[in-house]
Formats: structure tokens, C-alpha cells, sequence
């Protein structure tokens, strides 16, 4: 059984983290801004099976070598970092060949759909979560707070407490999706905005990669 205590403290710590804006926050909007509401949750079901990936490991021990190994630490962070930027640097690549007119006139009726296909949007996330070697810290020092040492097990509090994290994040991802979603309608409107969105979020994409680094 959960410490009672301990739960809403650890729920009213999930609400101020998922809130608080940050590069998970940060590609959620660049992927619904660029390809709509469809993507955002897309984005969101990503984060929360990164987030059941990081789980996982924590409980089965792997995160911990992060946690140990200065190189281990610093092959994840590279690797996420160039993970990120090639997302961008295609997103913006994308906006240069709809340039020709024929791509523009048959984009201008609908929503643009980004170089990274909607397909992948959840595969993206889910990569951009598992590939962030401070999400892996974030499980190993901010759940393990919370475990209750007079109950008998550990492992299980820790997978509790890593599982509902995800799931309770999920909804606030949903509210983030629903108001860019509506930011980026106004947008849409003009044929010619869409070009800038996907470069701005391009952008975004390379800005996240050079946080992940720094």
C-alpha cells in the first residue's frame, strides 16, 4: 500500500514539473503548431512511453549507470543532442523545397504535413524522452523521494511512482495541445505563415539540442 502522504506530495511535485515549461513542453508545441492537434497528442502518447521506457530502467537498476558513468552519461546526452538536431535541420530542409510553387498551391487547403511524417511524430517523442540523460536523472533522485522505506517493497513503490507520472502528465500535455493548437489555427490562415512555422520549429528543434548539451 501507497504512504497517503507521501502520493499527494508526489502529485502536487508532478503537477508543478509537468507544468513548469521545459523542452518536452517546448517540442509539444513545435509539433503541434507544425502539423496539428494530431501530432500534439501524438507527441504526448511519446513522452508518456518514454517516460514507461525510463521507468523501467530505473527500477531494473540501467539508469543508474548514467547516474556512475561520466561517459555513459555523455554518449546518451550526444547522441540525443544530434537526435534533435537532424529533426530540425529536416524540418527546415522541408520548408526550402515547398518553396516551388506547385508544393505551395497544394499545401495552401490544408495543414502542412512536416518532412517527419505523422506517423513518426510519436516515435520522435518517444526517442527525444529516452535519448534525454536528465529525464533518466530525473527518475533516479526526484522518485525514489518518495518511497515509503517502512513498507515492504521498494521495487514496486518505485515502478508505481514511475508509471503514474507519465499518466498524470498526459492531461496537462492535452491542455498544452489544445491552446497551441488554437494559436496556430490563426496562423494557418495565412497559406504563407505555414513555411515560417515549420522553420521556426525547426529551430526550436536545434535550440532543444544545444540545451541538451549545455
Amino acid at each position: 500500500m501507497i504512504n497517503p502522504d507521501f502520493l499527494l506530495s508526489f502529485l502536487l511535485a508532478s503537477f508543478l514539473m509537468a507544468v513548469a515549461p521545459g523542452p518536452s513542453n517546448a517540442f509539444l508545441m513545435a509539433q503541434t503548431f507544425a502539423n496539428g492537434r494530431s501530432a500534439g497528442m501524438q507527441s504526448a502518447f511519446g513522452f508518456a512511453l518514454g517516460g514507461v521506457v525510463h521507468t523501467f530502467l530505473a527500477v531494473v537498476g540501467l539508469s543508474a549507470l548514467l547516474k556512475a558513468s561520466a561517459t555513459a552519461y555523455a554518449t546518451v546526452q550526444y547522441a540525443g543532442a544530434a537526435y534533435l538536431c537532424y529533426l530540425g535541420l529536416m524540418m527546415i530542409k522541408g520548408t526550402l523545397r515547398k518553396r516551388q510553387p506547385a508544393a505551395h498551391n497544394e499545401q495552401c487547403d490544408k495543414p502542412h504535413v512536416s518532412t517527419s511524417k505523422k506517423s513518426n511524430v510519436m516515435f520522435q517523442a518517444m526517442m527525444t524522452e529516452v535519448l534525454n540523460p536528465k529525464v533518466a536523472l530525473f527518475f533516479i533522485a526526484f522518485i525514489p523521494q518518495f518511497v515509503d522505506p517502512t513498507l515492504s517493497s521498494a521495487t514496486l513503490q518505485l515502478a508505481f511512482f514511475g508509471l503514474l507520472y507519465p499518466i498524470f502528465a498526459f492531461p496537462i500535455d492535452c491542455t498544452y495541445i489544445y491552446f497551441g493548437d488554437k494559436i496556430a489555427q490563426f496562423f494557418r490562415s495565412n497559406p504563407n505563415s505555414q513555411l515560417w512555422i515549420d522553420r521556426i520549429t525547426g529551430l526550436v528543434f536545434i535550440a532543444l539540442a544545444i540545451n541538451l548539451l549545455f
